[in-house]
This record gives C-alpha cells, structure tokens and sequence, in this order.
C-alpha cells in the first residue's frame, strides 16, 4: 500500500513565493491608497476649508462714461481681511475697468456700494473673485 502525500504536486498550484508577492501588492496597494487619500484631504482642506471671504454683486449701474457702482455682499469670518476683484466690460465685450476692493473687520456680512472707475461706458459687473490676505 501506498501513503498518501501532504504536499500538493509540484507546479500545479503556483508556488510559495507567488503568495508572498500578492500579499506585497496588497500592502503596496493599501500604502498607495492611504497616501492619495490624504493628499486629497489635505487639497481639500486647503481649498475649502481656506476659503474666508466670498461675495457676490447684488446690482450695478453705470452712473457715467467712466465709472460703474457696484453694490456688493461680502461674507467673511469674523476678523477676516482681504479684497474682491470686480470688472467691467463695455458692449463689445472689451474690458474697460478691474479694481480690487478690500474688505476687514469683525463683520461676517458687508454689504457695500463701490465705484469702479472706467474707461468707456461699462454694461457689466462682474465679481472675479476674492482672496483673503
């Protein structure tokens, strides 16, 4: 009679190391997936969590051939200081006037009227953005 091996046959169920190296992938896979995880959480954080002043324009009018007013609704942390930048355009789509308008205080909410100085006639307000600082 015959005893019956404990071992597989040889090359028919992959070998050893062939474990050891997906479980090295795996480990690799998991590092890789934590790091860009956190570099995503860190861009995020930075991009939203950064944010302290937004605004938007309310309404405008163009009061003559070189200015516009703009009204303005500024919300901010309190004790946040920085600046919105707004443009105007003339009917053909030329820029004709760009400010930047600063902003501080312990307010959380400013509603403002500004005047954008132009050199044409402005159709336009458009607010480009603001950045603490």
């Amino acid at each position: 009679m015959s005893t019956a091996s404990t071992r597989p046959p040889e090359g028919r169920y992959g070998r050893v190391s062939d474990e050891h190296a997906d479980r090295r992938l795996r480990i690799l896979g998991g590092v890789l997936g934590a790091v860009l995880l956190a570099v995503v959480g860190f861009f995020a954080y930075h991009y939203v969590g950064q944010n302290k002043i937004s605004a938007e324009v309310i309404t405008f009018k163009a009061t003559s051939d070189d200015a516009v007013r703009v009204h303005l609704e500024v919300r901010k942390d309190a004790g946040a200081s920085g600046y919105c930048t707004v443009r105007s355009q003339a009917e053909d789509g030329a820029e004709v006037g760009r400010a930047d308008f600063r902003f501080s205080g312990a307010d959380t909410r400013i509603d403002k009227v500004v005047t954008l100085r132009t050199t044409a006639r402005g159709t336009t307000a458009e607010l480009l953005g603001c950045h603490a600082g």
